[in-house]
């Protein structure tokens, strides 16, 4: 791992961003769904269900949802009955998804506590592990892939949803002058905290577009990896195999 990452767009060192990423989530938390839905028109839960049919969650199945604090994802999966651990190093959106699943009746979910790059669990124990919207705030991209891998069984998937880089030229720079301009306006007005999400519109910048990303998925041991882009490349659903 080098010296430095990205965080948003300043070179920190490794603690340092970890640090500034758990006070990111920690100040957003309470408006972090209700954020999702101003920012994104509401589309964000189009691409969860279309994220959640492409993982095909089984009855009796492990999954492991990474970075799935508030739960979003793993509600969608309860209704297929695996067995779904939610998972996320920050405690107060864990605590969020909590309150949620409580709220809804939501029961038969883990929750824990984790950090993506060492995860306390055995490996082979998972038929799936799922990401979505997290991996570009991990710290050390690589070592948490390897990570995903070796907690999932043999034959076991990965399937990452993540803001990417946008390829229709037109709609390219209307989103580029959205996300820089209006999304941290948004963030002042609706959370309180303008920062915060200027930093999460500039890490989605520095994000790897998705040929290198995928190169980094398989170079983390992960067969037939596939990409499949969503309006363009404004999100992608990355996945690949255990094998």
């Amino acid at each position: 791992m080098s010296e430095t990452v990205s965080f948003g767009y300043e070179d920190v060192a490794p603690d340092e961003k970890t640090r500034r990423v758990g006070s990111v989530f920690s100040n957003v938390a309470a408006s972090y769904d209700i954020m999702n839905d101003a920012m994104s028109g509401g589309m964000h839960r189009l691409w969860k269900d279309r994220f959640v049919r492409r993982v095909k969650p089984r009855p009796g199945e492990a999954v492991l949802d990474m970075a799935g604090g508030t739960g979003d994802i793993a509600f969608r999966m309860a209704a297929r009955r695996p067995e779904v651990t939610v998972a996320d190093i920050n405690q107060d959106m864990l605590d969020v998804g909590i309150e949620r699943a409580m709220e809804r009746g939501i029961t038969g979910l883990s929750w824990s506590c984790q950090n993506a790059e060492e995860l306390s669990y055995p490996g082979g124990v998972f038929d799936a592990y799922t990401i979505a919207f997290g991996i570009r705030n991990v710290t050390d991209i690589p070592r948490a892939l390897r990570e995903a891998r070796r907690v999932l069984k043999f034959g076991g998937r990965f399937f990452c949803l993540e803001f990417s880089t946008v390829e229709w030229p037109g709609f390219k720079d209307v989103y580029d002058a959205y996300s820089e301009h209006l999304v941290p306006r948004l963030g002042e007005m609706i959370a309180k905290d303008e920062a915060s999400y200027r930093y999460l519109v500039e890490s989605i910048r520095r994000f790897p577009p998705m040929p290198q990303f995928e190169g980094m998925i398989r170079e983390a041991g992960f067969a037939q990896t596939k990409v499949e882009p969503i309006m363009g490349g404004l999100v992608a659903i990355h996945s690949g195999w255990k094998i």
